[in-house]
């Protein structure tokens, strides 16, 4: 019994009217509002499904949230550290709040020629929010200046996650590589969801050769080592492709591998659902077979689906992040977290820049975002089991 109707009944105990009340409220409701009152018991999958909308409204609306262009970079600031907001800035008349960050010195080792930057705490430069910065197309219908952060003043030198070999801000380019990685992960799913559930559906159905030649292509398909055969099918993709048919092909190529598993869920449930009463109705009153399939089997195991999709989006991310780290997979100037990665593959590069594995740590927030959401998901997909 789900924490809702519970709580009612604890408090109507007092009252045979309210009693009465939850009991009826637990007999009415749909499975869908059951769904919903045992996923709120769920607390880290609530918080986990904040993130992960977060997520998406920062990939939604990247130009807003990013301080920068994703292209945007200055040669004279080239791997400049992150500089922390102080809040609070010591004059004649007291304290005052005046969010802001120090400026910095260039200094060059007369040996090795390298750069170090070192704070100069008589030079600040404000931060503010919704301030006024560079234009940009919000998905090419409006054109803005307003950013959600950055510097106060348009021109200084504000580079919150530090800046790459280029001299480009590394917050903005990790914010804009939110939209490639988490888009990857949801159109590759949404592919694997129609091939899974159609080619399972069609398999748990129909039985017989279609079962085995369906079943024997997902096995085929699995006992293939994943990266070898990424690397094949991503070396197939034309290196003169545009970046946007580049971005598709990853996506279908993701999702030609990535349908196997939930298609065996789906043959397994057809399976047991085939000889119910409404099928066999279904069937017996002149019903399409693809029809049966789609429209009163498919929806039984709704709430499975949901929860099976939305534990697969991790694995379509980390498989972007892992194709594009190993230069196989999207290339610039396209922005992703994998392409971003890139940027650390040497230990030089680490001990260098080490804020250039920051778009790594966005990696693990979102996987591990989705992976406590699906399984928040997956324990009320059956909200009749205690």
């Amino acid at each position: 019994m789900t924490e809702e109707p519970t709580r009612a009944l604890k408090d109507a105990s007092a009252d045979p009217a309210a009693e009465s009340t939850a009991e009826t409220r637990i007999v009415v409701a749909n499975q869908w509002q059951l769904i919903w009152w045992k996923f709120r018991k769920h607390r880290l999958a609530m918080a986990a499904g904040v993130v992960t909308i977060f997520l998406y409204v920062v990939a939604a609306f990247a130009e807003f949230f990013a301080p920068y262009s994703a292209g945007t970079y200055s040669a004279r600031h080239t791997f400049i550290p992150p500089q922390s907001i102080n809040l609070f800035q010591q004059t004649d008349a007291g304290w005052r709040l005046y969010p802001h960050v120090y400026g910095f010195q260039v200094e060059v080792d007369p040996d090795s020629f390298k750069r170090t930057y070192v704070l100069d705490e008589t030079v600040t430069y404000p931060v503010g929010l919704f301030v006024r910065g560079e234009e940009y197309e919000l998905w090419g219908l409006f054109t803005l200046d307003l950013h959600l952060i950055g510097a106060a003043q348009y021109g200084d030198p504000v580079y919150l996650l530090g800046t790459d070999r280029l001299g480009r801000d590394v917050l903005s380019r990790t914010i804009y590589g939110t939209r490639i990685s988490m888009s990857v992960g949801l159109v590759g799913v949404g592919l694997s969801l129609l091939l899974g559930v159609i080619l399972g559906g069609i398999s748990g159905y129909y039985g017989g050769i279609v079962d085995n030649l369906i079943q024997r292509t997902i096995e085929i398909l699995r006992s293939l080592p994943t990266i070898p055969l990424w690397m094949g099918l991503s070396a197939a993709i034309p290196l003169t492709w545009p970046p946007v048919r580049v971005y598709f092909a990853i996506t279908v190529l993701l999702s030609l591998i990535g349908w196997t598993a939930l298609a065996r869920e789906v043959r397994g449930r057809f399976l047991s659902l085939k000889t119910e009463d409404f099928v066999i109705a279904a069937r017996l009153d002149g019903v399409r077979e693809l029809q049966i399939i789609l429209r009163h089997m498919a929806p039984s195991m709704t709430s499975h689906i949901i929860a099976s999709v939305t534990l697969a989006i991790p694995g379509m991310i980390l498989a972007e992040t892992a194709l594009s780290f190993l230069g196989i997979g999207l290339r610039p100037p396209v922005v992703s977290w994998g392409v971003l990665l890139q940027e650390a593959q040497n230990v030089r590069s680490i001990a260098t820049a080490p804020w250039l594995l920051f778009p790594g740590l966005a990696v693990v927030v979102a996987v591990l975002a989705m992976n406590f959401l699906g399984d928040g998901l997956r324990d009320a997909a059956d909200p009749y089991q205690a």
